[in-house]
């Protein structure tokens, strides 16, 4: 070992203490403000059922219906395949992954719906037998890994009536058994962060009233109104929304078809790719980005039923819209019938499978600090255990697989996606 280089300084210590101090609520304020990702699963898709329509077996039925779709319209991995331009390295394994899932896991994330969709005549009933209908499902293990409901806006003409609704279920929950772990709240039609004021005040009343943490009712809000994404003072209204939630706030909803009329686009041009939609989602992702909110894509109402000419053509259009979004980092959307999960998790897996071999060498060569032909920084090495751990958590990959391409375990890969705050130079136990 050379000669150390003789090292000197010019500024006594208390000049770093000195700035440290001045920053400190700044430290504090991005603590606060940017924890980062909360490194839970993240659900692929959102489903809508009507209040007054769901049943308890409602997840089954809409598994049994997309395969069928499959059955009759792609009976096979190449029919499908041709449909949907996969590779033909992919076809077989794409299909068959599509069809286990069907049968194991058809939904991952359901909403029982009391706004657009419902047309019940007896709202409280309703709402009641939602929350005991969600329960059994978790208690006999027929769930979706998330469910909850949405109710109605904070608007005043309906204000009283999604109130009351989330109180009723939120209620019955507890009368069943309790609050399931993947409970999730949907706010729709938000406007002004004081709305979401008022929800985050509706759910501090119910907490205390029943003795739970504060802090465990967490909730989704919905952007579907230009007023969300620019305020009239030209500020980011869906940025003051997350502040507005007070650390509640899961994820922000892109609603395609009422964001789009809100801004006069004619309905033939409603559509999740739109220059519009495009606009309000990139605000919403930098709005988001390090708060811990997961933004979601829309949904296509272009429904895959009648011929199968014409279901082709749907599922090519979802699968398209799916991947288009996955590329831009809109890990999760909505489906409207049972007919678009068949493409959506087509869209996912593909995604998932494409890059798979070159995302775990690339993370594996960081880690060990070898060389390769892409130089990756450390954020960049969280987006690409991030990416795996996805891949792993909707089907798309095998844990064994990752582990014998990487290197590393699930602790490693949730490690490197969720590292501490100036820390991003993780490495593994191996």
């Amino acid at each position: 070992m050379g000669q150390q280089e003789k090292v000197s300084t010019s500024l006594a210590g208390a000049v770093s203490e000195g700035i440290s101090a001045s920053l400190a609520a700044v430290d504090a304020e991005l603590d606060r403000r940017y924890p980062g990702d909360p490194g839970t699963r993240q659900p692929v898709h959102t489903v809508y059922v009507p209040g007054n329509a769901f049943e308890a077996g409602t997840i089954r039925s809409w598994g049994d219906q997309a395969l069928a779709a499959l059955d009759e319209h792609a009976p096979d991995a190449a029919s499908f395949a041709a449909v949907l331009g996969l590779s033909d390295d992919l076809a077989e394994d794409v299909y068959g992954r599509v069809r286990a899932k069907l049968e194991r896991e058809p939904i991952e994330d359901l909403r029982v719906d009391f706004e657009d969709g419902y047309a019940g005549q007896d709202e409280d009933q309703d709402a009641a037998r939602a929350a005991r209908l969600i329960s059994e499902a978790y208690e006999n293990g027929t769930a979706a890994p998330y469910m909850g409901i949405r109710m109605k806006c904070m608007e005043f003409a309906v204000r009283d009536r999604g109130i009351r609704t989330t109180d009723v279920f939120l209620t019955g929950l507890l009368e069943n058994g309790g609050l399931p772990d993947g409970l999730v709240l949907t706010l729709p039609k938000v406007t002004y962060p004081e709305q979401v004021s008022a929800f985050v005040r509706l759910l501090e009343a119910f907490e205390k009233a029943h003795g739970l943490d504060a802090g465990r009712l967490g909730f989704e809000i919905q952007i579907e109104t230009s007023q969300s994404i620019l305020a009239t003072d030209g500020t980011a209204a869906v940025a003051r929304m997350i502040g507005a939630a007070e650390g509640r706030a899961t994820g922000l909803h892109y609603g395609t078809f009422d964001y789009s009329a809100c801004l006069g686009v004619s309905a033939a041009y409603q559509a999740s790719d739109h220059p519009a939609a495009d606009h309000a989602k990139a605000i919403m992702q930098v709005a988001a980005a390090g708060t811990g909110v997961r933004v979601s894509d829309g949904s296509t109402n272009v429904l895959p039923v009648g011929s199968t000419e014409h279901v082709h053509e749907a599922w090519r259009l979802h699968y398209g819209l799916t991947r288009r979004a996955l590329a831009r980092a809109y890990y999760q959307g909505w489906d409207m019938h049972p007919g678009h999960i068949p493409t959506r998790y087509a869209a996912v897996f593909a995604f998932y499978r494409e890059g798979f071999e070159a995302a775990a060498k690339r993370l594996s060569a960081y880690a060990n600090h070898a060389g390769g032909d892409v130089m990756d920084e450390p954020a960049t090495a969280k987006a690409l255990s991030s990416y795996l751990l996805r891949g792993i958590d909707c089907g798309a990959l095998d844990t064994a697989e990752v582990d014998a391409l990487t290197g590393m375990t699930r602790a490693d890969l949730d490690r490197f996606a969720a590292p501490r705050r100036g820390d991003l130079t993780v490495t593994t136990d191996r």
